[in-house]
């Protein structure tokens, strides 16, 4: 009997702690859920910001490179093709005028000959063409001549063609030499010189100039005393405006003079097709005393533009004392409104007796 009294005070001892172990149990599990909740939350909010922060970066990304790609199909390449291409254009330039720079002086007036070689012989080569209807007339007529004296004698005589071929051979010498066969004092190589404190100005046009970035830099315009040179092809002319204007001349030596010529390119050679820059009126004045003293007339005379390239005109007025310059003044061209160009202009005379 004692016994189960003992077993029974047992079973309510370990039944007592088992209810208080889950009782406690069920206590720390009411207590430790709301902070597994709280745990659960803000693991949710941090995800939700990092997707929402990585979906923004990704649509800039995307919006970033929609808008290279928009630039890139329009004008930009466009526009950075032609800037290389005109880096590309100037660097060529630059280069070869580096090049220029770099180049021996020997090399540079060898150059130079060759330059001045070649427009001697363009200029052969204008007044041959200038003069080959010429030639053609001689050589028809002489044909037609021998063909008949051919028919009429009956027979080959050799003689007509001698004379044929020595009739050629003296045309093309003469084409070959000067047409005027007297001395220039007006010529700059002999010492001639244009006094630029007496001569009118120089016509200014702006497309004979070099641009660099839209600034003129380097001009190409003729100086006065070009016209004091040999060498006459299309563009190489002193021009001043208007159709009036006078250029102040210092000879190469005193002269009497008795003649000056004019000479302008045809009309057969000019790029335009026409001549109408070319001078109509001039007259021709002696300075006296040392290229400071009264003018003395010469003479006035019209340059025909439908004539002879080269025109020799004889002073219409002596005079009895050497002169050292001469003044021509040009006082009408042949139509052209903005300018007047001159070629070439040469003075004749009787050297005086002191050079």
């Amino acid at each position: 009997m004692s016994g189960r009294p003992k077993l029974r005070r047992s079973a309510r001892f370990f039944r007592g702690h088992s209810e208080e172990a889950s009782s406690s149990a069920s206590l720390s599990t009411l207590l430790s859920e709301p902070e597994l909740g709280n745990a659960d939350a803000n693991g949710l909010t941090q995800s939700w910001k990092i997707v929402i922060s990585t979906a923004s970066i990704l649509t800039l990304l995307l919006i970033g490179l929609g808008n290279h790609m928009w630039l890139k199909e329009t004008e930009f390449p466009q526009r950075s093709r032609q800037f290389y291409a005109l880096i590309a254009e100037y660097g060529s330039r630059l280069y070869n005028y580096q090049a220029r720079l770099r180049m021996p002086k020997e090399q540079l007036e060898l150059l130079k000959k060759e330059s001045q070689t070649l427009e001697n012989n363009f200029r052969e080569i204008l007044f041959l063409i200038e003069q080959i209807d010429v030639l053609k007339a001689l050589l028809r007529d002489t044909r037609d001549g021998l063909h008949y004296s051919w028919n009429a004698d009956g027979g080959k005589d050799p003689e007509p063609l001698e004379e044929m071929s020595n009739l050629v051979n003296y045309v093309l010498k003469k084409l070959r030499e000067d047409q005027v066969q007297m001395a220039d004092y007006a010529l700059k190589s002999a010492g001639a010189s244009v006094i630029e404190a007496g001569t009118s100005e120089s016509y200014k046009n702006n497309k004979a100039k070099l641009y660099w970035h839209g600034i003129g830099f380097l001009t190409y315009e003729m100086p006065p005393d070009i016209i004091l040179q040999p060498d006459v092809h299309p563009g190489k002319c002193w021009a001043f405006p208007g159709s009036q204007g006078h250029a102040l001349i210092k000879l190469a030596r005193k002269i009497k003079p008795t003649a000056i010529t004019m000479e302008h390119i045809s009309e057969k050679v000019s790029p335009s097709g026409n001549i109408s820059s070319a001078p109509k009126e001039f007259s021709v004045y002696g300075i006296s005393k040392q290229c400071e003293g009264e003018e003395i007339f010469l003479g006035q005379f019209v340059y025909n533009k439908t004539g002879s390239t080269v025109q020799t005109f004889k002073l219409q007025h002596d005079v009895s004392e050497s002169l050292l310059c001469v003044k021509l003044k040009i006082l009408s061209n042949w139509g052209h409104p903005k300018y007047t160009c001159l070629y070439r202009f040469r003075v004749h005379g009787t050297p005086g007796e002191n050079p």
